[in-house]
Formats: structure tokens, sequence, C-alpha cells
């Protein structure tokens, strides 16, 4: 019974313990975040894309198309 007693009171994982515990915490709060920032991060990407298309129409009609 004494190994069973010294095993339970043992600490030295319980340092561990607590990184994984927060390191799961911070990569779920990560996963949230960019659930959340995706959408408008793909619609200014959109945006940015189309004004390049048009950029790039005006630039090769010689200004014509502008």
């Amino acid at each position: 019974m004494t190994k069973f007693s010294a095993f339970l009171k043992d600490e030295a994982g319980a340092v561990t313990v607590d990184w994984v515990v927060l390191t799961a915490a911070v990569v779920g709060l990560g996963l949230l975040i960019f659930s959340w920032v995706r959408p408008a991060v793909s619609n200014l990407a959109e945006a940015i894309n189309l004004e390049l298309g048009a950029a790039q129409t005006c630039m090769t009609s010689n200004g014509s198309n502008c």
C-alpha cells in the first residue's frame, strides 16, 4: 500500500498536465478566432483579386478600358 500512496502523492507529472491543458486551451482559442476571422479575410482577398484583375485589364488594353 505504501507504493500506491507514494504514487498518489507524487507531483512529478503535475506540471506536464498543466502545460497540456494550457496548450489545448490556446489551440482551441486559436481555432475559434480563425473560424471567426476567416470569412472577413476571404472577402478581402476576393476584393483584392477583383481590383488586380481590373488593373490587369486596364494595363493590357493600353488604358482604353480603365
